[in-house]
């Protein structure tokens, strides 16, 4: 079974650049302290690197 990955918007996406705005929607997170879950992939987690400032992740 493939291992899942928990995301949670910590900070706000106000002032960043649109690419980073892109990758948040993405991830399927909107607003602050808005979670998801999503299966650990390397695709998923190239897209968490570039956000790391801006969520906290956990595994599920």
């Amino acid at each position: 079974m493939s291992q899942k990955i928990k995301i949670t918007l910590t900070k706000s996406s106000i002032g960043s650049i649109q690419k980073i705005i892109g990758t948040l929607k993405g991830l399927g997170l909107k607003k602050i302290r808005s979670t998801s879950v999503l299966v650990e992939t390397p695709e998923v987690l190239g897209m968490i690197k570039k956000v790391q400032h801006l969520v906290k992740t956990e595994r599920v």
